[in-house]
């Protein structure tokens, strides 16, 4: 493992762009909370809806109980927009399709910093990483690009939608590959207080109280970072330069 650097500080917006609601709230929420305590303006956006979620729950019942949960933890960390793209939770394809949605959430946005999920195999070794997630990452990465090119999507034109080339950096939460770090030293409770939000979900995984399980889960994997980054708690980042 090489050394883990500051994430940059020198940006003003962000859009978060993941597979599910909590995708967010396992981790890289806390650095958002850091984000916006400082000024820097940051929007979600999920891919679907996370109806497949919950297997007591029929998806048309459990979609719209986990986007207000997801509304209500974005809250929480000091997000206020918070959008959803309807694809089909459990079988997002990575293609044409999602990058074009993708180019032009992204254009909308006009964000300088990108931030999703680990779009590796693994998230340790051993592991195996959802499909969902792999092919949100892989597309997110592609519709960095697309988004600044007039001509890949020139539909998009007709929509109102310029180019966006003004996208720096792509950042993936709970990589294995990490590369920067912040600290969520002080911002752990809130992140915390983010994930609880996820009520239903959470009460589906077991019979955990969903305050002790959050406080656990997301203080066991900060202390890890924090260990590397030097800190009491940290979240890292695969940083990529588009």
């Amino acid at each position: 493992m090489g050394e883990l650097r500051e994430m940059p500080t020198d940006w003003t917006r962000a859009l978060a762009i993941v597979a599910h609601p909590d995708d967010m709230e396992y981790g890289a929420a806390a650095a958002v909370a850091a984000w916006t305590a400082a000024g820097r303006e940051v929007a979600y956006l999920m891919v679907t809806r996370g109806e497949a979620g919950i297997d007591t729950i029929p998806p048309e019942e459990c979609a719209p109980l986990r986007e207000a949960e997801q509304r209500a933890s974005a809250a929480v960390v000091g997000v206020e927009q918070v959008e959803f793209l309807d694809h089909r939770d459990g079988v997002v394809e990575a293609g044409v399709p999602l990058r074009r949605d993708l180019a032009a959430a992204i254009r909308r946005h006009r964000p300088e910093l990108i931030i999703t999920l680990n779009r590796r195999e693994y998230f340790q070794r051993g592991g195996w990483n959802s499909a969902d997630h792999r092919a949100v990452g892989e597309s997110v990465l592609d519709a960095a690009a697309d988004a600044g090119n007039r001509w890949i999507f020139p539909e998009l034109l007709e929509q109102g939608l310029e180019p966006w080339p003004g996208v720096r950096w792509v950042a993936l939460a709970a990589s294995p590959e990490a590369t920067h770090a912040v600290d969520t030293t002080a911002t752990m409770e809130t992140a915390i207080a983010s994930l609880v939000e996820h009520r239903t979900y959470i009460a589906a995984l077991g019979d955990a109280d969903p305050e002790v399980y959050a406080r656990d889960f997301l203080t066991g994997s900060a202390a890890m970072g924090g260990e590397r980054f030097g800190t009491r708690y940290a979240t890292l980042f695969e940083l990529v330069s588009v």
